[in-house]
């Protein structure tokens, strides 16, 4: 069942924004305590774009100009002056700071300088804050890049795809192969801390030698990470209106190559998707282990999701051209952005999916010990079916000595399952003797993440997220409608 599409759905979240709904009565001045302290994450969207890519289902919109992109920067603003007195009371303190988009270079060089004195004029950053931005090949100038850098930039993150023309054209992207070449020599010029590239297999035409001869290419620019993506066709965007159909099994083949390859030149696979480069002596090995499952994020502008605790928010999905500039309109017209409108509260067994599901898909996975002290539970016992990833070779157990036991032991050592109101209070033993190790995807089964993390998706989220398909796939206009805003 797996090798009949290894590409089921991209799970770099849980759950998915279509299984967000309309809420009422919620503020964020009633929640701002959750990001009291420090290392937090603040986000900002840009959802501007030069040109749409064919396989995009992003929120972003095309042909809007410079007058329209000041005039959202003033709504982020307005926005900004809205969370700061709720976001000081807390005593809010951001590590991080990331601006995605669509293509946040698309702005111009006044805009980008405003874009940080907005955010570093109110809001507080640790001393040590990392600063990320993405960017596209046609808008990586050296002017902007020299204005990153000297914001404090830390990493860069460009969409190249492919160095073939043919497969560029077939992507609908707008750069060609010696922009891309080009914009990467700017980038590694400009010796940011870590810049990362990412690319595409399983597009039509494309084939194994073709896909390797871009990552040798790439490779030879000695990037800090590559980020390798399966194609994915989804509703709304312009490939599924020209009928391109993913060939899943040749794509798992180039993807086998690919990541084979890239091992082969010294990059470490973190996932189905990441590759970090090792230097030689210090800091060969594994990824270090991150605890992810219940980081905080605010977003700011207009697509972006922010995380408080169990509660998830943002604006409504949208894909198509219309109802992205609807959201967008809403946003730069709205009063006061401390309503939360649109989101989702997550139930203590959404919670415990989210953190399976976040360590899982990545290398070094899930700390069965560090799972049973949050939640007093053990990780299989919740989800049977790690003990069929294990039978079937997907999954293993790794000691904290870097041993490994086989299912058979471990399934020994499982007792019956328990109800809610038996389970200890998380964050307590449960008075057997510790497993402790890591559950870890093996080599097989980080590459079959796409249809193994979905089967961890409750059926009551499953349920909302058919239920926004059925309506926009019925709704939704496909012919891209021009509007003006």
């Amino acid at each position: 069942m797996y090798y009949n599409n290894p590409y089921v759905q991209y799970m770099y979240s849980y759950p998915h924004k279509t299984a967000y709904r309309p809420l009422a009565g919620v503020n964020l001045r009633d929640y701002g305590q959750r990001f009291a302290g420090d290392g937090h994450g603040l986000y900002l969207h840009v959802p501007f774009c030069q040109s749409k890519c064919g396989y995009c289902n992003l929120f972003s919109v095309t042909g809007l100009g410079a007058e329209v992109m000041e005039r959202y920067l003033d709504s982020v603003g307005r926005q900004i002056g809205q969370y700061a007195g709720i976001l000081k009371e807390a005593g809010a303190v951001f590590s991080d700071f990331t601006i995605g988009g669509g293509t946040p270079l698309l702005l111009e060089e006044g805009q980008l300088d405003r874009v940080f004195d907005m955010v570093d004029g109110n809001l507080e950053f640790g001393q040590n804050r990392q600063i990320v931005i993405e960017t596209a090949p046609n808008q990586t100038t050296r002017e902007k890049l020299n204005l990153l850098k000297r914001r404090g930039v830390t990493r860069v993150s460009m969409g190249i795809q492919s160095f073939s023309d043919r497969e560029l054209a077939v992507l609908r992207r707008g750069h060609g192969g010696e922009r891309a070449r080009r914009a990467l020599e700017l980038l590694k010029a400009c010796d940011f801390p870590c810049v990362n590239v990412d690319f595409i297999y399983g597009i039509p035409g494309q084939t194994v030698e073709s896909l390797l001869e871009s990552l040798e290419e790439a490779v030879s620019f000695a990037p800090d990470e590559i980020f390798l993506y399966p194609l994915y066709v989804k509703h709304g965007v312009s490939m599924e209106r020209e009928g391109v159909v993913p060939e899943p099994e040749r794509a798992y083949a180039e993807y086998g190559e690919g990541a084979a390859y890239l091992k082969s030149e010294g990059y470490r696979q973190d996932s189905m998707r990441r590759f970090v480069r090792q230097q030689s002596g210090a800091g060969r090995g594994g990824r270090e282990f991150s605890d992810c499952g219940f980081s905080t994020s605010l977003a700011l502008g207009c697509g972006g999701r922010s995380y408080a605790g169990n509660l998830h928010f943002c604006t409504p999905y949208a894909i198509t051209r219309k109802s992205c500039l609807e959201e967008l309109r809403a946003f730069m017209e709205c009063g006061d952005y401390t309503g939360i409108t649109h989101g989702i509260f997550l139930s203590a067994e959404e919670e415990k999916r989210r953190y399976a599901i976040r360590h899982l898909l990545i290398r070094p996975g899930l700390d069965r010990e560090l799972y049973r002290q949050k939640f007093g539970t053990e990780a299989t016992e919740d989800f049977p079916q790690l003990l069929h990833w294990m039978e079937k070779g997907f999954l293993e157990e790794k000691a904290a000595g870097g041993t490994q036991r086989t299912e058979k032991q471990v399934e020994g050592q499982m007792p019956g399952q328990k109800t809610s109101g038996q389970r200890a209070e998380s964050g307590m033993r449960t008075g057997r003797t510790p497993l402790g190790g890591w559950l870890t995807l093996t080599e097989e089964g980080l590459g079959l993440s796409d249809c193994l993390g979905p089967e961890l998706i409750s059926p009551e989220i499953r349920k909302k997220m058919e239920e926004w398909d059925d309506i926009h796939k019925s709704h939704d206009s496909l012919q891209g409608q021009s509007e003006k805003l």
